[in-house]
């Protein structure tokens, strides 16, 4: 058994097992799970008839409404071996969930959703954002209490988890009764669209005190980008799936597998395009409210792209505040190829003047390197970009470069006007010089000298498979 699938039977065990601790003093709660196939009813079985017993208990589940039917959706028995299946059951009900705190459970969890995206073949690792990187751009953002915050794509939901910590931590604020009413059921919004995904990302919020058995509207199965739902929030914070193309896969006439470009005709767009990574720009901006903020993850293709991108950006440039942009490294993604950038943007009020005054950009990539297994991403490398950000004050910031005295600065502030006179306004800016070019005696070590390689050799192979679906008509 593969090992998201191991992590999808344990979310239905856990879930059941903590429903039934909850169901008992000193708690009492009324849950909407049937006796029948409630958590007793699988502790008393063994051999064929748990096995049985398990395959019936998913089925009938997954019928059911609320959070129970999200968690169940879809499911099916995936251990076919009943003594395994019984020592997984006998493991989860030796412990007391309910009363382990919220920290520790959410751990094991975290944890267990890591190795999953570590799993290349299964392709999990595109739901799963480096938490050192969500947890700078929350930093950065800083959440307060008492607002909503949105993920339109929102994977395994990790932003949401950074920023219940963030506006949780006593550090950061005093919450009364009703903030923390506020953060626990109204503040959270998300939609992803992979079932097993979705019920990963609700068990890991449930197990982190976000939500509980009643809650089941706060992440929607419902395509984020098919239209604009009238949802408008105080934050954005988004990690938009890698892939420039949206599209959907059928069956034509000839019984042969096919697919088709998505373009979404949407009256808040300012243009129709198929690229997924723009129509998400396009949609967090609808998402906010008229002072509401947003920080996302999107490729180097969004920075310079032309045509649709062009239009795009110089309208997000007019309408909105994009302030920052940072630059980051290759090797901190579970998808390989991947180059990109966070955009951190303020939505404003209508204006005849562009909203955006100067936009200040931190290389984080030129000469920097990371992989996955031997020098993975920690919050602590990127302490300075937060510094450089300047949080409580971004109207106080102040340049690391100097073109004299310090070409090698990071933190670099660029106006409109300058901006606007690039060629297609691109975003795409880099002045450091890229020290494995010229420095022949102080390269990378090999392995990451050889994942820059295929990064770079992917990279160049989608953009070949693009051109090639064009002249082809696909």
């Amino acid at each position: 058994m593969g090992y998201g699938d191991y992590l999808e039977q344990l979310t239905y065990l856990l879930f059941l097992k903590m429903a039934d601790e909850f169901s008992r003093p000193p708690y009492n709660r009324q849950l909407p799970i049937p006796v029948e196939y409630n958590w007793e009813s699988l502790a008393d079985k063994r051999g064929a008839d748990l096995e049985s017993h398990y395959t019936t208990l998913l089925r009938e589940l997954s019928h059911s409404k609320g959070i129970l039917g999200q968690i169940f959706t879809k499911s099916q028995n995936k251990i076919q071996d009943p003594a395994k299946l019984y020592k997984l059951i006998d493991m989860i009900d030796k412990e007391q969930w309910s009363t382990m705190g919220a920290d520790v459970k959410g751990k094991i969890y975290e944890g267990l959703l890591e190795k999953n995206a570590e799993d290349t073949k299964s392709g999990a690792g595109q739901y799963f954002t480096p938490r050192a990187l969500i947890r700078a751009m929350v930093e950065c953002v800083r959440p307060e209490p008492m607002k909503t915050i949105a993920d339109p794509a929102c994977g395994t939901g990790g932003f949401f988890l950074a920023a219940y910590d963030f506006v949780a931590n006593t550090n950061n604020y005093s919450l009364n009764r009703e903030q923390k009413e506020f953060l626990k059921h109204k503040t959270f919004f998300g939609n992803e669209i992979v079932a097993g995904t979705r019920r990963m990302a609700l068990m890991n919020l449930f197990l982190h005190n976000i939500g509980d058995f009643e809650s089941d509207n706060f992440i929607s199965p419902a395509d984020a980008l098919i239209s604009d739902s009238g949802l408008r929030v105080d934050y954005v914070l988004a990690n938009p799936p890698f892939g420039k193309k949206s599209s959907m896969t059928f069956t034509n006439d000839e019984g042969e597998q096919d697919s088709e470009d998505l373009t979404y005709n949407r009256q808040d767009f300012w243009v129709t395009t198929s690229n997924k990574q723009l129509n998400f720009v396009q949609h967090i901006r609808t998402m906010l409210k008229s002072d509401g903020r947003a920080a996302v993850v999107l490729p180097d293709n969004v920075l310079f792209e032309g045509g649709a991108g062009e239009t795009i950006r110089k309208k997000l440039l007019e309408t909105t505040n994009l302030h920052t942009i940072l630059r980051l490294p290759t090797g901190i993604f579970y998808k390989q190829g991947v180059k990109a950038n966070v955009l951190f943007f303020d939505n404003k009020p209508a204006s005849k003047h562009a909203q955006t005054k100067e936009i200040w950009i931190y290389d984080f990539r030129t000469n920097i390197h990371f992989t996955l297994k031997k020098n993975p991403l920690k919050l602590s490398d990127l302490a300075d970009f937060i510094e450089c950000y300047h949080p409580s004050n971004i109207h106080q910031r102040k340049e690391t470069y100097h073109p004299d005295t310090n070409p090698e600065g990071r933190w670099r502030r660029f106006t409109y006007e300058e901006i606007v006179e690039r060629d297609k306004t691109s975003l795409d800016i880099t002045w450091l010089k890229d020290n494995s070019l010229t420095d022949l005696d102080n390269l990378p070590d090999p392995d990451v000298l050889a994942n820059d390689i295929i990064e770079n050799l992917r990279a160049g192979i989608e953009s070949f498979e693009e051109i090639m679906g064009v002249i082809n008509g696909r």
